[in-house]
């Protein structure tokens, strides 16, 4: 209870009230797809956490984007995530450790914690010329990869480059970069977006805490709380397209180009996402409110296949 009470009194302290607090417990319950009824187990998992599982974070062939994105979360903050919900027990961006310091304490955490920790991989892997293409600490990815991910309890793959390549696998990928799964033959739980929505991966860490299970997933790996649904399935801009009276009324050269994006190149209707209902900025907006097509970052060798991002609309 104490435990509870100090969370209450930090979240005050940053200008949050507890209202606001259980407002985002509602969101990312609802996100996760569970009852409502699991609100205050939700809380609990932030307020007074009985475990803290260890988190080994890898940085290979990425740009730190979802680093970036995932330290934007909101309820809890990183601070919290990291010191009071996880163990974090490695990370090169947050560390202060750098160097050998940095190598030496990877290898500690993975031997304290070896068969018990969460491994999130955050960028693509080299394979070609025995992953010659991207080193850390005179190891090549692939080594790194294929050392730490077997130990692990669970991996997960966090962005589209982690997840299944990113642009590091478009053509002509001469360093032959693929997904952590494709990688290494092995099954994580792909996040993909570019970068991924933050919500996605606390949604994940608290199925984990809360079910001691990871989310379900979809043939592709991704948790389909998440990517159980297109872009365009959600999209508010839908229903004025879609809508034959609002084409008769208005034309259908003002219904593409005032609502739906599809005729501007946007990608929605092949792109598995929850943008739309999660939002990015703590829920502010999506590139589609924004005026910006969809450009299937999350989806398998988008930069390939979804490519050209803009059609003339003329």
């Amino acid at each position: 209870m104490k435990q509870e009470n100090d969370f209450y009194v930090r979240l005050s302290e940053k200008g949050i009230s507890r209202r606001d607090f259980m407002k985002f417990c509602t969101t990312l319950t609802a996100t996760i797809g569970l009852s409502s009824s699991f609100i205050p187990k939700v809380a609990e998992v932030f307020a007074a956490p009985t475990q803290r599982p260890p988190v080994i974070w890898l940085h290979l062939g990425e740009c730190t984007g979802c680093t970036e994105g995932s330290i934007r979360t909101m309820y809890p903050w990183i601070d919290e995530l990291v010191l009071e919900v996880l163990d974090l027990a490695y990370h090169e961006t947050l560390m202060a450790a750098s160097g050998h310091q940095a190598e030496d304490v990877l290898n500690a955490a993975v031997k304290k914690h070896n068969g018990k920790f969460i491994c999130v991989v955050e960028g693509a892997i080299a394979t070609k010329y025995n992953g010659a293409y991207g080193k850390v600490g005179g190891k090549t990815f692939l080594e790194i990869a294929k050392d730490i991910c077997p130990k692990a309890l669970a991996v997960i793959s966090l962005g589209t480059c982690a997840a299944y390549g990113g642009v590091q696998a478009a053509k002509p990928n001469p360093g032959g970069y693929k997904g952590v799964g494709d990688a290494l033959g092995i099954k994580p739980v792909n996040i993909p977006g570019c970068p991924p929505n933050p919500i996605n991966l606390v949604g994940t860490i608290v199925n984990y805490l809360l079910l001691g299970k990871l989310p379900e997933c979809d043939d592709i790996g991704r948790p389909l709380f998440a990517y159980g649904a297109t872009i365009h399935d959600k999209c508010p801009r839908r229903s004025h397209y879609d809508n034959d009276e609002f084409v008769l009324q208005f034309g259908s050269k003002e219904a593409e180009m005032g609502y739906c994006l599809y005729m501007m190149g946007c990608k929605g209707p092949d792109t598995y996402n929850n943008c739309p209902i999660a939002k990015f900025n703590d829920g502010t907006s999506w590139p589609i409110e924004a005026g910006h097509p969809c450009i299937g970052c999350s989806e398998p060798n988008f930069w390939d296949k979804m490519s050209p991002f803009f059609v003339s609309s003329e």
